[in-house]
C-alpha cells in the first residue's frame, strides 16, 4: 500500500488549488467507472447522477442537503471539467497570491452553494423556467465567485493574451457575466443562472471586506482584510530590492502596499522574482 500513502503525502504538497482540481479529476474518473461497471451489470447508471447533482425541487434538498455542494464536484463531460479546471488553475493561483487558502475555499464553496441557490430560486419562481426539467452539475459557480472576487480585488490587473494585448481583469469580468446573462434563453439556463450567483458571490464578498467590515470575519472565523492605503508612485530601480528577514507589522504592510501599487501602475509580469515571493508568502499568513 506505499503507493496510496505515496498518493496522499504528494495530494497533501499540494497547493490548495491543485487539491481542488485533483478531487474534481478523481470524482470524475470515479463517475465514470460507475457508469462503466452500473452498464455491464444492468444496474441504474445514473446512481452518480439521481444522489449527487442538484436539482430544482425545495423538498428533494431536504432528503439529499449535499447536494448544494456536491454537485459543484460532479461533471459530466470531459470538456465540461477540462474548461472548469483550467480557469481555476489559472485564476486560482492569481487569487492565491492575495489571499490565503482559507480564504480560497470560503470563496469556492460559498459560490458554489449561492449558485446552487440561485438556480433553485430561478427554476421554482420565474415563469419562464418552471416548466422545465433541469438538473446542476459542475464547479462553474465556485470558479465564477473565485475569477470575479480576484477581479474586484485588483480590476487594473492585466493579463495577456495572444494576438489581443493586455486585457485588464475588471473588463474580463465584466465580459463574462454580460454573457452568461444574454445566453440563459438559449440553453442551459440552469448554469448560466448558477454562474451568476457565484460571480455575486465572489463580487459581494471582496467589495464587503475592501470596505473593511466585520461581515466576512463574522460569516466564516478565517476571513481576514488589508488596509487600504493611498496609491504611492512607485519607480523602477536597477538597484535589487532586499528585505530584512523580519518587518514589523507596519513595515510589512508597507512593503505589501507598494508591491500591489506596482501591480495595479504596471501589471504582475513587472515584478522581481524577490517581490513575488514576499507577495506570495506574505497571502499565506
Amino acid at each position: 500500500m506505499n503507493w496510496l500513502t505515496n498518493l496522499y503525502h504528494n495530494f497533501l504538497s499540494r497547493s490548495i488549488v491543485e487539491r481542488i482540481i485533483m478531487l474534481n479529476v478523481a470524482i470524475f474518473i470515479l463517475a465514470y467507472l460507475l457508469n462503466t461497471f452500473s452498464f455491464l451489470l444492468q444496474i441504474d447508471g445514473n446512481f452518480i447522477v439521481n444522489w449527487f447533482s442538484l436539482q430544482p425541487d425545495f423538498d428533494l434538498l431536504l432528503v439529499r442537503p449535499w447536494t448544494i455542494i456536491s454537485y459543484g464536484f460532479l461533471h459530466l463531460g470531459f470538456f465540461h471539467i477540462l474548461f472548469n479546471m483550467m480557469v481555476l488553475y489559472y485564476f486560482g493561483n492569481l487569487f492565491s497570491d492575495f489571499f490565503n487558502s482559507k480564504q480560497f475555499l470560503v470563496y469556492l464553496i460559498l459560490g458554489i452553494i449561492s449558485g446552487g441557490l440561485i438556480y433553485m430560486l430561478s427554476y421554482n419562481y420565474m415563469p419562464g423556467l418552471k416548466t422545465q426539467d433541469s438538473l446542476l452539475v459542475g464547479a462553474s459557480a465556485g470558479v465564477m465567485a473565485i475569477v470575479i472576487g480576484i477581479s474586484s480585488h485588483i480590476p487594473h490587473y492585466s493579463l495577456s493574451f495572444r494576438f489581443i494585448g493586455n486585457i485588464k481583469l475588471l473588463y474580463i469580468a465584466v465580459v463574462l457575466v454580460v454573457l452568461d446573462v444574454v445566453q440563459i434563453p438559449t440553453g442551459n439556463a440552469g448554469g448560466h443562472l448558477a454562474h451568476l450567483g457565484g460571480s455575486l458571490l465572489g463580487y459581494v464578498m471582496t467589495r464587503y471586506m475592501n470596505q473593511g467590515t466585520g461581515l466576512i470575519t463574522w460569516m466564516t472565523g478565517t476571513m481576514t482584510k488589508k488596509e487600504k492605503r493611498p496609491l504611492k508612485t512607485v519607480y523602477k530601480s536597477t538597484k535589487k530590492t532586499t528585505y530584512k528577514k523580519k518587518e514589523t507589522k507596519s513595515e510589512e504592510q508597507a512593503i505589501i502596499d507598494s508591491i500591489l501599487d506596482k501591480i495595479s501602475k504596471s501589471g504582475y509580469e513587472t515584478l522581481t522574482k524577490e517581490e513575488k515571493d514576499y507577495l506570495f508568502k506574505a497571502g499565506k499568513k
